[in-house]
């Protein structure tokens, strides 16, 4: 049979070779019928006794991806529980059943059709891609009910290449890397959950292949290349030997980077910065550990939120900051507080409906007006101040009145804390994000007040460049080498550093090993990034010089475009072998 070449979106690197085994949900697409008038107390029975069964299902679910991809990423699983708990989505289902004498089956087929078209139609990429957590939620009850069970994901003990139309995340979270060795289907996006967790999981994996993929048997031979988003189908014996050297020098590379976990980031002329990485829990911050890293550059306090039914209490709070804390020993721990809105909600939290919700009422606007949410949150983490070496660091502010109340409340805190005699770390320094661009302008006044920055790059440059960051359609403009995008860092770095404060970065410019030669030169003092980066970015630092990274600035600076800086970077890159 002759070679096939399907191409998508590559969104974890890693090649593989392998026998495909196909994957389908097993309920979908059935026709269900209506009832008689006497059975809608049995039907209503029913469907509750799957919603219960689904939210058991998916709070053991919740607990093994603690374990396969960090507690960081188990809010995306949360948010199906939230959908069943949703007032508005199972208690529909029961009005079908009792006024349209729907059955149970009928019901949740109806409704989760109409709200996955609701998502469906969102201009939103981001939100058109959570229509699957409806779908997956809609299968899930549906099984419940008519008892048809699909294959076990997590019970596959053959190496397989995984073939699917889609991956919901409680599917994806049962992938064993030992037997799933990359996995390729015809939906999802760049911000799909689905290239979250390969991402998390370290599974090679190519998405979104529009068209080609029914075309794949199982059981025939394929290769995936998630670097090039490249699978090809049947390949020919040249093929796959050029494939198998890739794959040796590919595992030889790994092998060496895992050397840099245990050493400092430090350039070949001695110059040295901080690496460390951006985690949600105790168990991210143990992994983070293991990685390398040299300090937590972000805490993501809003995912403790995520992972619960209702607001957590100031205890519950504190004992996962403190576990945070002490597990990081004498090393940084930088808290920041909630950042809800824009893309991620509570459903326990009625925010209302937005335009615009990335430029509404989220992280500190919210915290500032829900006050005594805000309080119960400093409370906890400043009695964790006491266990280890914790900043405070408030997202998303614009101006320095919202930063001057904002660390006006900090002291007021501190000062109900010393009236009980609770401990906490006197001398805590509070920092922001520099996220919105009015702050990166005005970064010579903030760092007046503030005691260090730490620059969240994939806001700053949405909404320097008006671009959404999760619309695909115009995603070729969302680049953090916009020479305006270099200029504001350069602005940022240079005034924080005149009053002798700290500047790091939390965003994923940080990850990127093109860009550290040029976060080094600009005088960075801290890199933060996702744990499975730190590695790469250490041995990149290691690799470098500084007086050629500030000769590289100083052309950079003169460009107008990101593509011809991006050129010029990796000009840079091939010459310094990074």
């Amino acid at each position: 049979m002759a070679e096939i070449r399907l191409s998508g979106i590559g969104v974890s690197e890693g090649i593989r070779i392998g026998k495909v085994i196909r994957y389908a949900h097993s309920v979908h697409n059935q026709q269900f019928n209506d009832i008689a008038e006497a059975g809608v107390a049995q039907e209503i029975t029913r469907l509750a006794e799957a919603k219960e069964k689904c939210i058991q299902e998916i709070e053991q679910l919740i607990e093994q991806a603690q374990q396969t991809v960090g507690a960081e990423k188990t809010g995306i699983i949360q948010a199906q529980k939230s959908i069943l708990l949703d007032p508005t989505f199972c208690p529909e289902m029961e009005k079908l059943i009792s006024k349209q004498l729907f059955s149970a089956e009928k019901a949740v087929d109806q409704v989760v059709k109409k709200v996955m078209s609701i998502f469906e139609n969102m201009p939103n990429e981001y939100m058109r891609e959570r229509a699957a957590d409806v779908r997956d939620v809609g299968n899930r009850l549906l099984a419940a009910l008519t008892g048809v069970k699909g294959i076990n994901l997590g019970e596959i003990r053959e190496e397989v290449i995984l073939i699917a139309d889609d991956l919901a995340p409680t599917d994806t979270v049962q992938l064993n890397k030992k037997y799933i060795q990359a996995f390729v289907t015809q939906k999802g996006g760049k911000t799909s959950h689905t290239a979250i967790f390969s991402k998390t999981l370290g599974i090679p994996a190519v998405i979104g292949i529009s068209a080609g993929l029914e075309q794949i048997q199982a059981g025939e031979t394929i290769i995936v290349d998630g670097t090039a988003g490249l699978c090809i189908v049947n390949p020919e014996e040249e093929t796959i030997r050029i494939y198998l050297e890739r794959m040796a020098k590919e595992a030889k590379d790994e092998n060496a980077l895992a050397a840099y976990a245990s050493q400092k980031a430090i350039t070949k002329d001695g110059y040295q910065v901080e690496v460390g990485a951006n985690i949600g829990t105790a168990a991210d911050a143990l992994y983070a550990v293991e990685q390398g890293a040299e300090g937590i550059g972000l805490l993501r306090t809003e995912l403790v939120y995520m992972s619960e039914a209702s607001l957590p209490d100031e205890e519950r709070q504190f004992t996962l900051y403190r576990d945070i804390v002490q597990v990081m020993g004498n090393k940084p721990v930088i808290i920041r507080t909630l950042d809800i809105g824009g893309d991620k909600e509570l459903s326990y939290l009625k925010i209302p409906k937005e335009m615009n919700p990335f430029l509404g009422y989220r992280a500190i606007r919210l915290c500032l007006d829900q006050k005594p949410l805000f309080i119960t949150q400093l409370r906890a983490i400043l009695r964790a101040s006491a266990y280890g070496k914790v900043k405070i660091m408030f997202p998303m502010i614009s101006g320095l009145e919202e930063w001057r109340i904002a660390k006006g409340i900090v002291e007021e805190v501190k000062e109900q804390l010393r009236a009980e005699s609770s401990s906490f770390d006197e001398k805590i320094e509070v920092g922001i994000m520099v996220e919105v661009p009015s702050v990166a302008i005005l970064a010579k006044q903030f760092a007046k007040e503030v005691d260090f920055f730490s620059i969240g790059t994939n806001d700053l440059v949405q909404y320097t460049l008006a671009v959404d960051r999760m619309n695909e359609k115009i995603d070729y403009l969302y680049d953090h080498f916009n020479p305006a995008i270099i200029s504001l860092l350069q602005n940022v770095v240079n005034a924080a550093h005149a009053e002798g404060k700290f500047v790091g970065m939390c965003g994923g410019m940080a990850g990127d090993p093109k860009a550290v030669p040029l976060l080094l030169a600009l005088g960075l003092d801290e890199f933060s990034m996702s744990a499975t980066a730190i590695r790469k970015v250490k041995h990149t630092i290691n690799q470098l010089e500084l007086e050629k990274c500030q000769s590289l600035l100083a052309d950079v600076l003169q460009m107008n475009t990101a593509r011809d800086i991006r050129l010029k970077l990796e000009s840079f890159g091939n010459e310094n072998g990074i």
